[in-house]
């Protein structure tokens, strides 16, 4: 299979067929979020806006990203918090075509914890550590956990993380589905994968337009879900897949 390799700012980004993968590659800051990753994460979105894939986002197999970059956040004022720089990018991610899957090892705090929160899916190793602690620096989650976290966890953890400092260890974040799987270290990728499969089982349309419905408001329902199969209906992918039950089926019985 021919990988397509890039170098944005702060990311290896890889194209391999059916699928992209992303690594944060600030080592040296344990992937700490600066402003040139942010744009090289805006970049990447503009390649899979343009040519859906699933996505894989990675530290590697030590670390996710320990946060923002401090040095560069203490100097940011309010019209850098009213320019939404990370609440942008992740919302972006979260908005990507395809479904995203998180592969996460170590630390995933503050801001790296927010992207993570972004993905569709997260699989982490028994290192990781998920927590919020921008509190003790005298600012908050404000790039997606103060409302994703009670969607994903519920409010009273969310309050728990958000306002009392709670971390989670790989086994808290599995129990309460923050995690949808915990793998050794030298399985991260390869799981990560395995969850891209899955996806890739369903008509990518499909997908999309289900990524689609499950972001709609609660009062565009049902609406919305029927204007949504209509087009799905019409589709030569829904006519062959059905097709191709309907005769294995038939060869069974």
């Amino acid at each position: 299979m021919e990988v397509e390799r890039e170098s944005l700012a702060g990311i290896e980004l890889e194209v391999r067929g059916d699928r992209a993968v992303a690594t944060l590659s600030r080592p040296e800051v344990r992937n700490a979020i600066d402003a040139d990753m942010v744009a090289g994460l805006h970049a990447m979105c503009a390649r899979l806006e343009s040519d859906p894939l699933p996505l894989v986002i990675t530290g590697g197999p030590e670390v996710f990203a320990a946060g923002a970059d401090i040095g560069q956040l203490r100097e940011r004022r309010n019209v850098d918090a009213l320019a939404g720089i990370n609440s942008g990018v992740f919302d972006r991610i979260a908005r990507l075509p395809m479904p995203t899957v998180a592969a996460l090892a170590g630390h995933a705090l503050g801001g790296g914890a927010e992207l993570a929160y972004a993905c569709d899916f997260r699989v982490g190793t028994p290192t990781v550590r998920l927590g919020n602690p921008e509190g003790q620096l005298g600012i908050l989650a404000a790039a997606g956990a103060a409302w994703r976290l009670v969607e994903l966890v519920g409010e009273p953890v969310a309050k728990e993380m958000l306002l009392a400092g709670r971390v989670l260890d790989a086994s808290e974040a599995k129990e309460l589905r923050l995690l949808n799987e915990v793998v050794p270290a030298d399985r991260l990728l390869a799981t990560a994968d395995a969850w891209v499969d899955r996806i890739l089982k369903s008509v990518p349309l499909a997908s999309r337009i289900t990524k689609l419905v499950l972001r709609a408001p609660r009062d565009a329902h049902p609406v919305v879900d029927n204007i949504a199969q209509a087009v799905l209906f019409e589709t030569d992918d829904k006519h062959n897949r059905m097709t191709a039950f309907l005769d294995r089926r038939s060869i069974r019985s």
